[in-house]
């Protein structure tokens, strides 16, 4: 029903462990979503940002659906840290500061947090 992606564009270099969540049918908001599937994306959504979480360490989690360019269903799991760019501004702000520089996790380090975090959700509606 969704899928999670690593973000790798050059956003990701200011906020490493940035994943999206994007919602397979094409839909424009989560309320367009039957009350099963919209559970089911909001668990894994939840996931998503335990996993960033545990594997990044940042001081906060911004979660963001906007879609106002292209209107399909997809939220940000955006790790932000109190010394970063644009702190405490969105990310798409601009730049508030130079910002510390953050090694991005190991692929396979994040990937296997977030195969721990969804094998814990039921099946998909």
């Amino acid at each position: 029903m969704c899928r999670v992606v690593r973000v790798t564009d050059p956003t990701a270099d200011a906020f490493p462990g940035f994943c999206r969540v994007v919602w397979h049918e094409h839909v424009a908001e989560m309320s367009d979503l039957a009350s099963d599937h919209a559970h089911h994306a909001l668990d894994i959504l939840l996931a998503t940002e335990r996993a960033v979480r545990r594997t990044v360490r940042p001081d906060k989690i911004n979660l963001a659906s906007l879609g106002n360019v292209v209107p399909h269903l997809h939220w940000h799991v955006i790790p932000r840290w109190t010394d970063d760019s644009h702190f405490p501004a969105p990310i798409w702000a601009g730049a508030q500061r130079e910002g510390i520089k953050r090694r991005a996790p190991d692929h396979g380090v994040l990937q296997d947090a977030l195969e721990t975090e969804l094998s814990t959700l039921n099946e998909t509606p």
